[in-house]
């Protein structure tokens, strides 16, 4: 004979509340608790002089200038890249096609796409772009590489961003004499905007934060870049190689701050904007 405990609704109301309530805040101190170390070892680092030159003796002296150009145009070229793409792609899924064998079959891929670990895509960039395309180690390459990482992320967010879209705005829009293509661009993507944003800015922290894949194919050299073609080494990439390495951790832990300090600013200015945008549009 099994025995049940019956609670009261009210009673088993305030259980379940307790309970998600701890394990948001257990989730939070968490992310307190790396942001604190961090920044608490890295702040002390930052200076004008961290900033603005080259790193010097494997990184021992100087600061992370080269490390943050790198970042920013490695980004860039997977940004450029992977975002026609990505948006292409989820705006013919749900707006130029049926669904099918076809398009269960793209899903499918890009599921798969997603879940690849990123030493597999810097194989996978190695292979291509820096031996096969003759990119040789370069941003060209390490970019080309982080587009294919996040291509699965933005299709996913911008597709059900699109599929948000009330289907009663396309049918008016339909009624009012447009083709599908105005439907789409001056209907369904301004609706879809903010959702298709959190996607890329989703692959921004990626991008940002990715090492594996970039050592394989952007290099690891300390200069300033000239061109895309020319190696590079991110930040993310330099404090892995100052920490592992064991060269000057207060370097690394700057390195590390300046990274947080970025995603965080990018994060809330994206957001802001996204506010503001949607207010103006209501």
């Amino acid at each position: 004979m099994s025995l049940r405990l019956k609670l009261k609704p009210k009673t088993e109301q305030k259980i379940i509340q307790v309970i998600l309530y701890s394990f948001t805040s257990i989730a939070v101190l968490v992310l307190v608790f790396i942001l604190v170390v961090i920044l608490k070892n890295g702040l002390p680092q930052l200076s004008l002089e961290f900033l603005t030159r080259n790193p010097v003796d494997m990184g021992r002296e100087g600061g992370i200038l080269s490390t943050i150009v790198a970042t920013i145009f490695l980004t860039l070229i997977a940004l450029l890249v992977a975002t026609p793409l990505g948006v292409g792609t989820a705006i013919f899924l749900t707006e130029y096609t049926t669904e099918s064998w076809i398009t269960r079959v793209i899903r499918f891929g890009a599921e798969c796409l997603a879940g690849i670990p990123s030493i597999i895509f810097g194989l996978f960039g190695f292979i291509l772009f820096v031996n096969k395309l003759k990119f040789g180690w370069s941003m060209l390459s390490g970019g080309l590489t982080l587009a294919f990482m996040v291509l699965p992320t933005i299709i996913r967010t911008s597709e059900e961003a699109i599929k948000a879209v009330p289907e009663a705005y396309r049918l008016v829009s339909f009624s009012l004499g447009s083709t599908r293509w105005q439907m789409v661009t001056r209907v369904v993507l301004p609706s879809a905007l903010p959702g298709i944003v959190t996607g890329i800015i989703l692959s921004v922290g990626r991008s940002i934060g990715e090492t594996a894949a970039v050592i394989f194919t952007a290099g690891s050299a300390l200069r300033l870049p000239t061109s895309v073609f020319s190696s590079a080494r991110t930040m993310s990439v330099h404090f892995y190689i100052m920490a592992k390495e064991g060269i000057s951790m207060p370097k690394a832990y700057g390195t590390a701050a300046v990274l947080v300090i970025s995603i965080l600013l990018i994060n809330v200015t994206t957001y802001y904007l996204m506010e503001k945008y949607i207010r103006r549009k209501k």
